[in-house]
C-alpha cells in the first residue's frame, strides 16, 4: 500500500459499514494514467507522501477573511471555528448544519453518507465516504427566496505537520426555493496539506441555485473535490468556479438533468501558473427531455503550469429536445506551460440541439495591434486581454456585486501569476 493510503488509513474511526468502504478504496488502490479519467494527472509523487489527521484547527488571522460578508461559516484545516463563523442574516427557511452535529443528533446524514462508489476510479470518493466527519448540511425549504448569499469558507492554515482532512457537503434546496452559495477555499500562510471533498447538490421541483466557488489554496496544497448535483424539473443551476491556486487541484463536476426542462449554465477559469497542475473533468447526463447546458470555460497557461480539461456531456435516449453547448478556450502565455482539453460529446436522442469546440492559442495579433495601435505599451495590452478573457465567465452569476467580489480575486491571481 502506498505511503499516501496508509497514512489516510490509520485516521479511521468509524463503523463496520464505513471499515468495509475503506478496504475497498485500499484494495482498489490509487488510480493511475492508465486509466482514462487520469490520463493527464500523474498521482506518483502524492502516493509517496503521508499526512496526519487534524487534531484541531490552529489559530488564524480574521484579516483576511473580514470582506466576506454574514452569514459566513468559517472552518479552517476541516474543522469548524465559531469565533470567525457569523450566521446572522441567515434567512428564514434556510438551515446550515455542522455534518458532525447531524451525526451526533442521529439526523438524516447517514441518508447521503451511505451512497456507494463502484468505479475503479473513485477512490478518493470512497475514502471520503469513509473517514469524512465533518462537513455543512444547508437546506432551504419550499419557496423560501434568499436575497444574501451565503458564504462557506474553508482555509487551509500553516502547521507544523502535513495534514489532510475529508469533507462531505450537502446543498439541499426544496420545491421553488431560490439560494446563492459562494465558496472560499483559502489559505493562512504556506502549507502543504490535502483536503479532499465530496459535496452533493440536490434541486427539487423549480428550485434555483447560484453557487460560486474559489479556490485559491497555498501553492504546496492538494486539492481534491467531486460535486454531485441532481437536477428535478423546471430548476436552474448556475455555477462558476475560479482555480486560482494549489499546486494540485483536481475538481470533477458531475451533473444530472434528471428532470424536464433543468436547466444548467456552468462557467469556469483555470489559471495555471508557476508549476501548478489544474485538472477539471465535466460529466454532464441529460436524462429527461427539454433540458440544457451552456458551458463556458477559459484556461490560462503561464511559467511551467499545465491545465487539464475534460467536457464530457451525455444526452442519453428519450432525451429529445436537449440543447447543450460547451466552450473551452485557453490562451498558453509560456512556452513551458501546457494544456490539454478533451471536448465530448455523446447523443442517443434524434431530436437535439449540441454543440461543442475547445481552442488553444496564443493572444490574438490583430486585438494587439489594434491596443498599441492607440498608444499603448506591449505589456499593458497583453494585461487588458488576458483579463477580459478570463472574466467573461462570470457573467453566469447574473449578480453584479458578487462579480465584483470575484473580479478582485481573479485580477489577484492574474497579477500574481504575471499574466495581468
Amino acid at each position: 500500500m502506498s505511503a499516501l493510503l496508509d497514512s489516510l488509513a490509520s485516521a479511521f474511526h468509524g463503523d463496520s459499514a464505513r471499515r468495509t468502504v475503506l478496504d475497498e478504496a485500499l484494495a482498489a488502490g490509487l488510480p493511475t494514467q492508465r486509466e482514462e479519467a487520469w490520463k493527464y494527472t500523474s498521482l506518483r509523487a502524492l502516493e509517496r507522501r503521508s499526512f496526519a489527521p487534524v487534531q484541531a484547527a490552529p489559530p488564524v488571522d480574521a484579516a483576511p477573511i473580514a470582506h466576506i460578508p454574514a452569514p459566513r461559516l468559517v472552518l479552517v484545516n476541516g474543522r469548524h471555528v465559531e469565533s470567525l463563523s457569523d450566521l446572522s442574516g441567515l434567512a428564514d427557511g434556510i438551515s446550515v448544519q455542522r455534518l458532525s452535529q447531524a451525526l451526533a443528533e442521529g439526523g438524516d446524514a447517514a441518508r447521503f453518507l451511505a451512497r456507494r462508489f463502484e468505479r475503479g476510479d473513485e477512490v478518493f470518493a470512497r475514502l471520503n465516504a469513509a473517514l469524512a466527519t465533518e462537513g455543512v448540511l444547508v437546506r432551504a425549504e419550499a419557496g423560501v427566496q434568499a436575497a444574501t448569499p451565503l458564504q462557506l469558507v474553508f482555509i487551509g492554515a500553516a502547521d507544523s505537520t502535513d495534514r489532510a482532512w475529508h469533507l462531505r457537503h450537502l446543498i439541499e434546496l426544496r420545491a421553488g426555493a431560490q439560494l446563492r452559495v459562494v465558496e472560499h477555499h483559502l489559505a493562512a500562510g504556506e502549507h502543504a496539506h490535502l483536503a479532499n471533498t465530496l459535496t452533493h447538490v440536490h434541486l427539487a421541483q423549480g428550485a434555483q441555485l447560484v453557487h460560486a466557488r474559489l479556490q485559491h489554496e497555498s501553492d504546496k496544497a492538494t486539492s481534491l473535490l467531486r460535486t454531485d448535483a441532481v437536477l428535478a424539473r423546471e430548476t436552474v443551476y448556475r455555477r462558476l468556479d475560479l482555480e486560482l491556486g494549489a499546486a494540485l487541484s483536481r475538481h470533477e463536476l458531475n451533473v444530472r438533468l434528471e428532470g424536464e426542462h433543468a436547466r444548467l449554465e456552468a462557467n469556469g477559469v483555470l489559471l495555471a501558473g508557476g508549476r501548478r497542475h489544474l485538472d477539471t473533468r465535466l460529466g454532464i447526463d441529460h436524462i429527461a427531455r427539454d433540458t440544457g447546458c451552456a458551458l463556458t470555460w477559459r484556461g490560462l497557461g503561464t511559467g511551467r503550469g499545465r491545465a487539464v480539461f475534460h467536457g464530457g456531456i451525455l444526452i442519453r435516449q428519450g432525451a429529445d429536445g436537449t440543447d447543450a453547448r460547451l466552450s473551452n478556450k485557453n490562451l498558453l502565455l509560456s512556452d513551458d506551460a501546457e494544456i490539454d482539453t478533451q471536448p465530448v460529446l455523446e447523443i442517443h436522442a434524434d431530436e437535439v440541439q449540441a454543440a461543442h469546440g475547445a481552442t488553444v492559442g496564443r493572444l490574438d495579433a490583430n486585438a494587439l495591434f489594434y491596443l498599441r495601435s492607440r498608444g499603448l505599451p506591449l505589456e499593458q495590452a497583453q494585461r487588458l486581454l488576458t483579463a477580459a478573457f478570463c472574466r467573461q465567465p462570470l457573467s453566469v452569476l447574473g449578480d453584479d456585486a458578487l462579480v465584483a467580489q470575484l473580479v478582485q480575486a481573479l485580477d489577484a491571481a492574474l497579477h500574481q501569476a504575471g499574466a495581468a
